[in-house]
């Protein structure tokens, strides 16, 4: 069900209000008046969304049991969507069209008269939609932490965001703001008293040639290129320095590139590939695309902390996660006790995330930056030189 079984995709929103003291039943209140299937207005674009209490498309029973765990409150956005066949649409305008132009002298169709079998065509198969033969139903889990007041969506396309965010201010009148690579660089920022250093910073020149911009980042204001900075670091700290790293609050994590990496070309013009071994960073291809200026866009990471081993895809800019295999829980607890360890194992799996990208950020912001990117520069070299 949801964040609780199998393995974890989600992209991480901070909900703009106060947490809620605890989650109960004015909140499953609030679920079932915006239950799915409950309204039907569709936005513009024909595509109606509500929520559904996670055992299947069709569950919209809220309670207690089911929906809170271990202060998470976890259901579904059900996303519906009318979308007419093509084929079908083409058939009955043609069987539409062969009636209307039998009689013709010419033997051949108006125009006035293919406009009309168009017409009648769309109209007869959206008559036939109303009774939901062709409507097509996503969900996508969601959970609401109360500890730390943030949400989890279960993607990592932004393709349904704006439906999310819209339905979840509608139903319990606080704004979602996604936690990207730029808006986390802020707010570790802000705790430690460097915004401006945020502010004032571009792309980093690793490679001669460096674009000052970063073609899929489109918003000049935004600094989630931090994140392409963040992975391509993690990659030469464990290639140079070590697999370890000591964490602000005084633990390690041991971590490796493994499993998926994805690069691309910053000035849009190299084009991207997408690497696929246990070790991608050992590859010879991937040492040259990042010799020639690509940055990383995802990687495959294995992580161990507090000996809890974590496997997942880290996005670069949105920091979503995907694919995330968790520790698997107790076996001696019961079935509640396991779903209240799946809840502790996600927090786990995000604060090591957190505490590693902070680690980069204390760098990245730090007095040490230069002499840390001097180092990256000349570890490009003298790839470069070993592999000519």
């Amino acid at each position: 069900m949801g964040f609780f079984a199998g393995r974890a995709t989600f992209l991480r929103f901070k909900v703009n209000g106060p947490a809620p003291r605890q989650f109960d039943d004015e909140h499953l209140a609030r679920l079932t008046d915006r239950q799915a299937g409950r309204s039907r207005i569709a936005s513009a674009d024909g595509v109606e969304t509500g929520w559904t209490a996670g055992e299947h498309i069709l569950d919209t029973e809220f309670d207690f049991a089911k929906n809170i765990i271990n202060d998470t409150l976890t259901f579904d956005l059900r996303v519906d969507t009318d979308k007419l066949p093509g084929d079908l649409l083409r058939a009955y305008y043609a069987v539409e069209l062969k009636a209307l132009s039998k009689n013709n002298p010419s033997g051949f169709a108006s125009a006035r008269q293919k406009r009309e079998a168009k017409e009648i065509a769309r109209g007869r198969l959206e008559q036939e939609s109303k009774d939901g033969r062709y409507r097509k139903r996503k969900c996508v889990p969601v959970l609401w932490d109360r500890l730390t007041n943030e949400v989890l969506f279960g993607a990592t396309s932004l393709t349904q965001v704006d439906r999310l965010c819209s339905l979840f201010e509608q139903t319990f009148g606080a704004e979602l703001e996604c936690v990207t690579a730029g808006r986390r660089a802020y707010h570790l920022a802000e705790i430690n008293s460097r915004t401006r250093l945020v502010d004032d910073s571009a792309p980093s020149a690793f490679v001669t040639g460096s674009a000052a911009d970063v073609a899929w980042i489109a918003d000049e204001s935004s600094r989630d290129f931090i994140g392409n900075e963040f992975l391509l670091w993690l990659w030469y700290y464990t290639d140079v320095e070590s697999d370890t790293i000591k964490l602000a609050d005084n633990s390690e994590v041991t971590l490796m590139i493994a499993r998926t990496l994805n690069l691309e070309c910053p000035r849009g013009q190299t084009g991207h590939e997408t690497i696929t071994h246990e070790g991608p960073t050992r590859l010879p291809e991937a040492r040259r695309a990042i010799q020639s200026g690509k940055l990383p866009r995802k990687a495959g990471l294995t992580l161990v902390r507090h000996s809890e081993q974590y496997e997942l895809t880290l996005h670069a800019e949105t920091l979503g996660v995907a694919g995330a295999k968790l520790p698997p829980p107790d076996e001696a607890a019961d079935a509640r006790g396991k779903l209240d360890d799946r809840a502790n194992q996600l927090r786990a799996l995000i604060e090591t995330l957190d505490l590693l990208y902070d680690a980069f950020g204390q760098k990245r912001f730090g007095r040490e930056w230069e002499k840390e990117l001097q180092g990256m520069q000349k570890w490009l070299k003298r790839e470069e030189r070993r592999a000519a």
